[in-house]
């Protein structure tokens, strides 16, 4: 162990102006670990400072390592473990515990007998030592001696000190002033033991020389003594009379405590008091608005919504614990929540006469203008032109402007009476309904005549118009006979029911018109259609935008994403009624705002789509092309819809008009295919260019002109590629079919009309068809002029035919005038039947023929003769060809020539 505490002192403290006291071999207790060492150490310089030291040794050689240090002065608790029985166990109480088991108990004590002797020297502070022996700790004594005391038990500790440098020079000052400190070591130390004794005996002479100096000292310190007696007295008088005034003080303090407790309690009464007043006290002003204010004009709604968001406002403040339990407060409460019910019903009760007023209002001018329109001696059809030339809605922007300055009422009024709010809700949506009903109906009846062109004066309008008296009436009966909300619903049935019977009637009238045929009706009659079924869009969409805007911003129906209730909409059987229904099976609940607008929507402006369909049933019956333009113009407006709100209501419906608008374009293309099919042509005249072939011409260019830069061009190509396979399959049926006209000039003709179409119109869906046409169209052409020139030289022909045949049964060519069938001779014959005037004759009757066959708007004769031209001279050459190889150096030849037969062409070309 000495070896080992040489070593540490000099590797580890040395270098760090350390020395080395004492040292124990120690592990943690309960782990397998390697042994370490503790070591308690003293800085060389002053302040002196105590250190507990762990240092380990190092795995990977014989060297150590300083691992941690703890100052002594965080040293709280030294635990032996057992005073009595030997215990290699201690423990250390730093920042927190160490358990420690020492390699010996005897290192073990020898290591906390010098914890404890240097705490006694450098810090004199209360270390707690528990289960130690009291032999290892020394009893205290004065400071003097104690300090000598653990001096030397330092000094006896310490088993080796190192020197230091000034030591180390003083020993060989001292050594070198004696020869043989070195050379006799034992007559060295007999010197200095000699003298040792002189210093020693000079020490007691000075000793005994002070005794006098010791007698003074403690004859002072005996009068000192006494001094300090008296003043001890002293003090004691003193602590008397301050204990005393001790008494007093805390009778004082005790007294302040009790005041400061009540004005702390004043002040907290007087916070609750100012909190309730400031926050639960409603203004006389406020109060008189709510209860009288003018709910008409601009300035008293202004005044209403200010004392309507204060009462809120002090209706939900946030008490506190014990509030609700004060008779004033509950008293408040109930005064507000008298005021909050009373101007609820104030505000519903007017809102409500605001809706009749403004239904009224919109109704009388719906009867006026009826009226006006009906007014014996006028041209019903010449006063409408002029009435409603621009095919106009009325505007609903008055009503929203007068209704919109009650939108923070509302909202109000949806936070604190959700009941009412609902039931202002219902009625709007009931007086707006038959409102709109009306006038929309209206709008596409006019719209319908303006489609038609026509009016029936025994059906139209004979029985809209009403005394001004009877629609008073009417009228009246909506406010109800005792001022309740829903005490007009019935009336306004009545009315509804009454002037809706009307508008079948004339819608009836247009719709039982007879079908007109589409070649009746010229370019312009379509375009009209389409303005005015643009006009009819155009006009339904900012009306229904603007209504869902105000119906967002009146009803509140865009700041928060859910209701505190919920709305059903449930249908009965005369009109249908929104209302809040808890039955399972008829409730239809709804999410979310949105889907709220969207209901509302849906009751308000119930009447669009059927008349959307109806309106376009007419232009479908009045001419079945109308359907290409609907198409187009509904998904334009469709696709617009969409962009602003997929979920909207007028996204909704004119999506479910379009569907059935494609529907009818749909069935217009399968109606012109199955016409196709039943196409019936004539066994006595040629047949020319098929009807299906021109009415898909006429299809194609309309579609192009409808449907250029249209959203839904894929529904067109479709309808193109059906239309055109049609018509391939039911040409060939048709020539299949001819007697007339030739098989080969009908697929001829009609085909090269279907390129022509195509070429013109470009549409790049039917690349394939038109390619595929013109090789038809080729096709035929060369098979038409083969079959119509084998007749002009139809002996010739037979002739070469049968040359041919001998030379493909393996005769040589050379060898075929030897034949008898085939010699010269008859060679010559066969030539002479054909010489120029005979040839020129069968050309005329073949042109003459041909003329016959085609028909003149294809215009397709010259080309044909043309075909024809080369095909006989691509004949003569082979027959030239055939004669020179057959019948070498025969000197036969045709009497006719290549130029005879281009002058022949021509001459009987020009001639005709």
């Amino acid at each position: 162990m000495t070896a080992i505490k040489h070593a540490l002192q000099r590797d580890i403290f040395t270098p760090n102006d350390e020395r080395l006291l004492s040292i124990v071999n120690v592990c943690k207790a309960g782990k397998k670990k390697k042994n370490c060492f503790l070591c308690a150490t003293v800085t060389t310089e002053r302040p002196v400072q105590v250190k507990v030291v762990k240092v380990k040794k190092s795995d990977k050689g014989d060297f150590y390592k300083r691992q941690i240090a703890w100052a002594l002065r965080d040293l709280a608790v030294v635990d032996a473990k057992d005073a009595i029985k030997e215990n290699p166990e201690f423990d250390l109480h730093f920042e927190k515990v160490y358990k420690w088991v020492a390699s010996s108990t005897a290192e073990k004590n020898a290591f906390i007998s010098c914890i404890w002797k240097l705490n006694q020297r450098y810090l004199r502070k209360k270390i707690d030592f528990v289960n130690v022996s009291s032999q290892l700790l020394e009893e205290s004594v004065p400071s003097g001696e104690n300090q000598s005391v653990t001096g030397g038990d330092e000094e006896a500790v310490d088993e080796y000190q190192e020197l230091n440098a000034r030591e180390e020079q003083d020993i060989e000052i001292m050594m070198e002033g004696c020869e043989y400190a070195i050379s006799n070591a034992e007559a060295f130390a007999e010197k200095l033991s000699r003298e040792l004794q002189v210093l020693d005996g000079a020490n007691i002479q000075s000793i005994m020389a002070s005794e006098k100096q010791v007698n003074i000292l403690m004859k002072l310190l005996d009068e000192a003594l006494k001094e300090v007696d008296q003043i001890e007295l002293k003090l004691s008088s003193y602590e008397e009379m301050l204990q005393s005034v001790k008494e007093q003080m805390d009778q004082i303090s005790e007294s302040n405590h009790l005041i400061h407790l009540s004005n702390t309690n004043n002040v907290k009464l007087l916070l609750e008091i100012e909190f309730l007043v400031n926050h639960m006290d409603l203004a006389k002003g406020h109060i008189k608005a709510l209860q009288e204010g003018d709910l008409a004009s601009s300035r008293g709604i202004e005044a209403c919504t200010n004392a309507a968001d204060a009462l809120l406002q002090c209706m939900n403040v946030a008490l506190r614990p014990g509030h609700d339990m004060l008779l004033a407060v509950k008293q408040q409460q109930q005064h507000f929540s008298d005021l909050r019910e009373y101007f609820a019903r104030r505000l519903a009760s007017h809102l409500n006469n605001v809706f009749v007023q403004q239904f009224t209002q919109a109704l009388l001018q719906l009867y006026n203008r009826s009226y006006f329109l009906s007014v014996p001696g006028h041209d019903q059809s010449s006063t409408l032109a002029q009435h409603s030339i621009e095919l106009t809605l009325p505007n609903h922007h008055p009503f929203h402007r007068d209704l919109l300055r009650y939108a923070k009422l509302m909202e109000w009024l949806k936070s604190t009476d959700y009941g009412k709010y609902e039931g202002l809700t219902k009625n709007y949506m009931d007086y707006l309904s038959r409102l709109y009903e009306r006038e929309i109906k209206d709008f596409f009846e006019v719209a319908k005549i303006k489609m038609t062109g026509t009016t029936k004066e025994s059906k139209k309008f004979a029985t809209l118009p009403r005394k001004e008296s009877a629609v008073k009436q009417e009228t009246e009966s909506l406010h109800g006979s005792s001022g309740k909300l829903t005490g007009s619903t019935s009336s306004l049935n009545k009315l509804s029911v009454q002037s809706s019977g009307n508008r079948r009637s004339q819608s009836s009238s247009l719709l039982d018109m007879g079908n007109m045929s589409a070649s009746d009706l010229d370019v312009a009659d379509r375009t009209k259609f389409d303005k005015i079924f643009e006009q009819v869009l155009s006009e339904l969409e900012p009306l229904c935008l603007a209504e869902q805007d105000f119906i967002s911003k009146f009803f509140k129906l865009q700041q928060h994403p859910s209701m505190p209730g919920t709305m059903t909409e449930a249908e009965d059987l005369d009109g249908g009624m929104l209302s809040r229904q808890h039955n399972s099976s008829t409730q239809l609940a709804v999410s979310s705002e949105k889907d709220m607008i969207r209901q509302m929507m849906i009751k308000i402006f119930r009447c669009i789509e059927p008349e959307l369909n109806n309106l376009i049933a007419l232009g479908d019956k009045i001419d079945s092309f109308n359907s290409l333009y609907m198409l187009v113009k509904m998904s334009h407006h469709v696709w617009t819809a969409q962009n602003v709100d997929p979920a909207s209501f007028l996204s909704t419906t004119l999506g479910n008009v379009l569907v059935t608008v494609k529907r009818n374009f749909d069935k217009c293309i399968s109606n012109q295919i199955r016409q196709m099919e039943e196409v019936k042509i004539s066994k006595k005249s040629k047949v020319g260019i098929l009807p299906f072939v021109a009415e898909f011409e006429e299809f194609a260019g309309l579609a192009e002109s409808i449907f250029k830069n249209a959203e839904r061009r894929g529904d067109l190509d479709k309808a193109y590629t059906k239309l055109i396979r049609g018509v391939f399959v039911n040409v060939e049926k048709v020539a299949n079919e001819s007697q007339k006209t030739p098989r080969d000039v009908v697929m001829m003709e009609n085909f090269h009309h279907i390129f022509a179409t195509l070429s013109r119109l470009k549409i790049s869906c039917l690349e394939a068809e038109k390619k595929e046409a013109k090789q038809k169209y080729t096709d035929h052409l060369q098979s038409y002029v083969i079959y119509s020139l084998g007749q002009p030289l139809e002996k010739l022909n037979h002739f070469f035919e049968g040359v041919e045949a001998r030379v493909a049964q393996g005769i040589r060519e050379e060898e075929v005038s030897y034949q008898l069938a085939f010699n010269k001779q008859e060679l010559r014959k066969v030539i002479k039947e054909y010489p120029g005037k005979e040839v020129k004759k069968g050309l005329d009757n073949l042109y003459k023929k041909v003329d016959k066959h085609l028909c003149e708007e294809e215009n397709l004769l010259q080309v044909v003769w043309h075909s024809m031209q080369d095909e006989f001279i691509r004949q003569y050459k082979h027959f030239e060809g055939l004669i020179a190889r057959c019948y070498p150096g025969s000197g036969v030849t045709m009497e006719f020539t290549i130029q005879d037969i281009l002058d022949y062409c021509s001459s009987i070309a020009q001639s005709h």
